[in-house]
């Protein structure tokens, strides 16, 4: 197991252990890079910091909220949300950003004053919204201001109104992951037990590290909703403030992304008894496991296999359609955190995707673990890269593909490497059955794109050839394939709608007679 040194961090030999390449017959011991440290100074690192993981990964999500910073424009600005966290309220919490836009002044006298008048404001400004979530940022913090009791302060004041304090300024942790561990840890501390929610089934659960990218939280609700399992929060894509406070009524939580939200799981199971259980929501076998794994739990294996069976027999062809013309293609996968795990066995043995590198820029060791051991021999993981050892891998490893968030993505684009966008997707959502086969859709787009073939001619020296018609997408993936693929009468592209949630906001759910109706029946009899 070499460690990898890039050449352009030779000037910075600290950087040679958080790379290697996994070997032949290696184990975890042999092949795992150094991670979840300190940024070693000089490397100019892309991570975000634990501010920006609070608001912008966990808190914003939420979707009944004003959520506020303490703090420099900038730090709102910079979190505004650019990852499509959707939400069923018209979308609020994507439209508006606030902040109390700190300037030079406030940090010699103080902003307590600044941060009462701009709640209240607020609150006045959009009455119909009664919760509140104030973040600290690095200069309300250094300043000492207590948040805390402004807010206690406010809500004395309008008692009608609630507010989250989370203090977890840009400091608090190597990367934004420390920030995620912040904010956990902070609302079950001051909110979870503060209200009492409704119980409307038997199955009752907390979906938590799910954030709604593009509708994600809305299909994995549709299995649930066809389960007679009743989603009593979401933690927090699309979740309500006051759901959220009532999360210790649950039966069991549902954890998928466990990075950013395993810490508020594992404290509710040790406060209020409620277990654990870790699911995947990308790729049909590991979806299908999922959701036999939450039946079983209750005892609802049926339901759980009826759902299956209908999907897969729906979408299946059109997953193997794109296998078809995927196999074999090599692709970059440098995601964030647990997408780094969930996705790098999974794209390999459904789609068919070579993967050739790995890399996270605030996951653990933990996470480092799980990729590797998912990933082919050969694969060169990285911990926390940089912009230029992004790019001399790519010069390396030459993919068809990568999949990262908007800033690497762009640097690829310029050296002519196609990107999706593994934080925000392109076209999702990409959970569940069919939001698998549009993830497969959307790497089939990326890489046959005539477009991006286009981008190889260079316009001021390449001859422009003018004995070509223009390339389709099918004359570039079916080139090397079979005829018995290329006319199969099973096998076809994805043939949803475009918007994927439509159907589901239109179906109508059983009902399940709950045990206590079910008693008392047989007690009348």
């Amino acid at each position: 197991m070499p460690y990898h040194l890039f050449k352009c961090s030779e000037c910075i030999p600290e950087r040679e252990k958080h790379a290697v390449v996994k070997g032949h017959g290696e184990t975890l011991a042999d092949a795992l890079p150094l991670g979840y440290l300190n940024t070693i100074p000089g490397t100019i690192s892309e991570r975000g910091c634990a501010y920006c993981g609070a608001k912008h990964v966990i808190g914003t999500p939420m979707k009944d909220v004003i959520h506020i910073s303490h703090g420099p424009v900038g730090c709102t600005y910079d979190t505004w949300q650019t990852k499509r966290y959707l939400s069923d309220n018209d979308n609020f919490q994507l439209k508006y950003t606030f902040a109390t836009d700190m300037k030079e002044s406030h940090i010699v006298f103080g902003a307590e004053k600044i941060l009462k008048k701009n709640i209240i404001e607020a609150f006045k400004a959009f009455p119909n919204i009664k919760r509140m979530t104030v973040y600290q940022t690095c200069a309300s913090a250094l300043i000492g201001d207590d948040i805390n009791a402004i807010a206690a302060e406010v809500m004395e004041e309008m008692p009608e109104v609630d507010i989250f304090v989370c203090n977890s300024p840009g400091f608090g942790g190597p990367s934004q992951s420390g920030g995620h561990h912040k904010i956990n840890i902070a609302w079950i501390n001051q909110k979870v037990g503060t209200f009492e929610p409704e119980i409307t089934s038997d199955y009752v659960i907390n979906y938590v590290g799910e954030y709604n990218i593009q509708g994600d939280q809305e299909v994995m609700q549709d299995f649930f909703k066809r389960m007679g399992i009743q989603v009593l929060s979401t933690f927090t894509g699309n979740g309500s403030y006051d759901g959220l406070r009532g999360m210790h009524r649950a039966q069991l939580n549902v954890l998928e992304c466990a990075r950013s939200a395993e810490y508020i799981c594992n404290e509710l199971r040790v406060r209020y008894g409620i277990p654990r259980l870790d699911i995947d929501g990308f790729g049909f076998e590991p979806l299908s496991s999922s959701l036999r794994k939450i039946a079983m739990f209750f005892g609802i294996e049926d339901r759980a296999e009826a759902i299956i069976k209908e999907e897969v027999e729906r979408w299946k062809p059109e997953l193997e359609w794109y296998k078809e013309r995927l196999k074999g293609k090599k692709v970059c996968l440098w995601p964030g955190g647990s997408k780094l795990w969930h996705w790098a066995n999974c794209i390999h043995e459904e789609m068919g995707l070579e993967v050739v590198s790995v890399y996270t820029k605030f996951g653990h060791q933990g996470d480092m673990e799980k990729g590797i051991s998912r990933c082919e021999e050969g694969a060169l993981a990285i911990d926390d890269p940089n912009e230029l050892e992004g790019l001399e891998a790519m010069e390396e490893l030459q993919p068809d593909i990568i999949f990262t968030g908007k800033r690497p993505g762009e640097v690829a684009k310029k050296i002519r490497v196609p990107y999706l966008n593994a934080h925000a997707y392109h076209n999702g959502p990409w959970k569940g059955f069919e939001g698998w086969v549009r993830f497969a859709r959307d790497v089939y787009n990326g890489i046959y794109s005539p477009i991006h073939e286009l981008a190889f001619l260079d316009i001021s020296k390449d001859e422009i050839p003018t004995d070509k018609g223009f390339m389709t997408q099918r004359l570039l993936s079916d080139v090397n394939l079979n005829e018995e693929v290329k006319n199969s009468t099973v096998l076809r592209e994805y043939t949803g709608n475009y918007d994927a949630l439509k159907r589901i906001k239109e179906r109508v759910y059983p009902e399940f007679p709950r045990k206590s109706e079910a008693v008392q029946e047989v007690t009348a009899m």
